[in-house]
């Protein structure tokens, strides 16, 4: 376990005040120039001048960040190699950002196309669209529906960038990214007998499920919930298929049948949900791209939704939406683009 501390260490108070992108360029320059001389010849600096910077911020920081002399030149201290670490990722993504903003000051975004299946909670893609237009404020958002065997072809092929499609998915051939889990319950007519009880027992209602999304559009979905059946011990039986969340609430509705959907799905007039009695399955939701995906915004994206689950509660949708907003724009002020003057600065006014 990590000790709380009382009080930031002065270090750490020191190293977030003196460092800047010089500081970092300078150490990685010397790292990789295996001396001071050299390292300063990579910068275009003089070593005296680089060397005077250096030491200043070690003194500021309180632990030396280089060994100095011997026959191999300059090496970093243990604590140095983690500096040096950190330096490389920020210059990294100080190259990224200053490239995607300028891009976008250009208008040489190319529009997001993200594919979706019908399966998928709206409410997912609204929060979606909401923080990448936050992220990346009048970039294009291209949207396409298809089953989940399509989406990935059209990634493979390059006609989508992204999809966010219904779980399980083969992270063998896909670069897959969980952004939401949403309970499964119990689908059914208002007037059905079940609807009176505040929570339905999976065996109870069993005989009567027999409507199914079509296992030919998701056949690794059908396979799981085959498994979750098994699991407690009983056998399934495909009466109807359904191609789309609609198709399926219809078919409630005129065969009396039920069935298993998101509970967070938008409800058609005259069905309603019940929740399992003690099982937790769950509808899940992924971020998909192909191994080869080199949409510009794709990085962020991925950073954001790392970050920020998708997950939405059906009476709080409208206010987690607007939430979303908040935080992608946030997110973009303070990790992305709130330093944007100083590095611009830093990149091309030095």
């Amino acid at each position: 376990m990590v000790p709380v501390l009382p009080f930031w260490p002065r270090s750490i108070n020191a190293m977030s005040d003196s460092v800047d992108f010089r500081h970092l360029e300078y150490l990685v320059a010397i790292h990789e120039g295996k001396n001071f001389t050299k390292g300063a010849e990579r910068v275009f600096r003089s070593q005296p001048a680089v060397s005077q910077q250096i030491r200043a911020l070690e003194d500021d920081i309180g632990f030396p960040i280089f060994v100095r002399g011997g026959r191999d030149g300059v090496s970093p201290t243990p604590a140095g190699q983690l500096i040096l670490n950190w330096a490389r990722k920020v210059l990294a993504e100080r190259r990224e950002i200053v490239i995607t903003a300028l891009a976008i000051h250009n208008g040489d975004v190319p529009p997001f196309k993200l594919g979706f299946s019908p399966f998928v909670n709206p409410l997912l893609l609204q929060a979606f669209r909401a923080a990448y237009g936050a992220l990346f404020p009048e970039c294009g958002i291209q949207l396409s529906s298809g089953h989940t065997t399509h989406s990935p072809q059209r990634l493979n092929h390059g006609s989508l960038d992204c999809a966010v499609l219904p779980m399980p998915i083969d992270r063998d051939l896909w670069n897959v990214l969980q952004v939401a889990q949403s309970p499964l319950v119990l689908c059914m007519h208002r007037d059905d007998h079940l609807a009176c009880q505040t929570q339905v027992d999976i065996r109870q209602a069993a005989p009567r499920i027999r409507i199914f999304r079509d296992p030919e559009l998701h056949p690794s979905a059908h396979v799981r919930l085959i498994e979750l059946f098994a699991e407690v011990g009983i056998s399934l039986e495909l009466a109807n298929s359904a191609a789309t969340p609609s198709d399926m609430q219809w078919m409630i509705k005129e065969t009396g049948g039920l069935a298993l959907i998101d509970q967070l799905a938008p409800l058609d007039f005259g069905v309603v949900t019940r929740p399992l009695a003690g099982l937790s399955w769950t509808a899940d939701t992924a971020f998909v791209t192909s191994k080869e995906a080199s949409h510009i915004a794709l990085p962020f994206v991925e950073k954001y939704l790392r970050e920020n689950d998708l997950s939405v509660e059906r009476k709080q949708s409208h206010a987690l939406i607007g939430q979303m907003i908040m935080n992608a724009a946030r997110y973009r002020r303070k990790k992305h683009f709130g330093n944007l003057p100083t590095i611009l600065k830093l990149s091309i006014g030095r």
